[in-house]
């Protein structure tokens, strides 16, 4: 996935939410609704984790260094995951503290068609930014569920869009209900117990994206998809006699390690070994587009001997 289809639904995604931030602040001021004050934080945690994101996509644009030979395309992983702790701290754990203080203090409303107004718009807006994040993955997506999606994506910034505006809906659904419930009620508590359901919310998606990030920042390699295609591409060109073993890495989101060690008959000039690694360079990258740094090396390929049932010390041979 091109970096360009994250940033747009990024800066959707933050526009939607400095304004239905504001909106939120201005009907809790009047209202004191619990689950309003829970929103509007949630709404400032996700327009701050938005500029975190294209901070991370800045940063990953830097030139390779000596420092860091394969560039800094990692940068956004880490701001994703720093994005995943500042919705888990600043959007829910503010969300549970919030609820509890008012649960043990029940504050009744005021001017509830306020919040119950704000919170209508706010579903709409959100709903249009989410549905921005919708169409931009499914450019990307392919035939995989959402959930293999998410678990599966190179790129941060759509994974982490998707799941906030999800949590942001359905929070948006949670406090509506909650004000609703309080003002048919009378009943302030259902105020609360809504802003417990929002800060419950946010935390399983901060810790959803931060196993997602974790094992980003650890390493992963190619996809089954692209594994297979690289595979095959050796396996089959001329020259070469088989794959002895391949590892892959992503260094960023768009940018793929291939090490492969390869077998080439005994009597292989330099001149048809090298012709031959550059083709196969040449081939894999319009394969795989984002394989663009790949490490080749030769070797002779030695079958191990079988294993008599009378021999009491076996040699195994490697090609190494």
């Amino acid at each position: 996935m091109s970096a360009e289809h994250g940033t747009r639904a990024v800066i959707a995604a933050f526009l939607a939410n400095t304004g239905i931030a504001v909106t939120k602040f201005v009907a809790w001021f009047f209202s004191g609704s619990a689950s309003m004050l829970a929103e509007a934080i949630h709404s400032v945690a996700d327009a701050g984790n938005q500029l975190l994101l294209l901070l991370g996509g800045r940063l990953a644009k830097r030139s390779p260094t000596k420092e860091h030979p394969f560039g800094y395309g990692r940068e956004r992983y880490v701001w994703a995951f720093i994005v995943a702790l500042v919705l888990f701290s600043v959007g829910g754990l503010f969300s549970i503290y919030e609820g509890i203080d008012k649960l043990q203090h029940p504050h009744e409303l005021t001017n509830a068609w306020l919040p119950l107004t704000v919170l209508a718009i706010a579903i709409v807006m959100e709903s249009l930014s989410f549905r921005v994040a919708i169409r931009e993955a499914n450019r990307t997506r392919g035939t995989a569920r959402w959930s293999q999606y998410i678990r599966k994506a190179k790129s941060p910034e759509l994974p982490v869009i998707l799941l906030e505006d999800f949590a942001a809906l359905t929070g948006l659904v949670f406090a509506f209900a909650a004000v609703g419930l309080s003002v048919l009620t009378g009943n302030p508590v259902f105020d609360a117990i809504g802003t417990l359901f929002i800060g419950a919310l946010l935390i399983a998606v901060a810790v959803v994206l931060a196993f997602e990030m974790k094992s980003l920042l650890i390493g992963e390699g190619a996809t089954d998809e692209e594994h297979a295609a690289i595979q095959s591409l050796i396996n089959e060109a001329p020259g070469v006699e088989a794959l002895i073993h391949m590892k892959t890495l992503y260094l960023g989101p768009e940018e793929l390690m291939v090490a492969a060690k390869i077998a080439f008959p005994p009597r292989s000039t330099v001149e048809h070994i090298a012709r031959s690694i550059n083709a196969l360079e040449k081939a894999i990258r319009e394969r795989v587009p984002h394989a663009r740094v790949i490490y080749i090396e030769p070797d002779l390929y030695v079958e191990e001997p079988e294993i008599a049932p009378s021999t009491d010390h076996i040699v195994i041979q490697s090609g190494n």
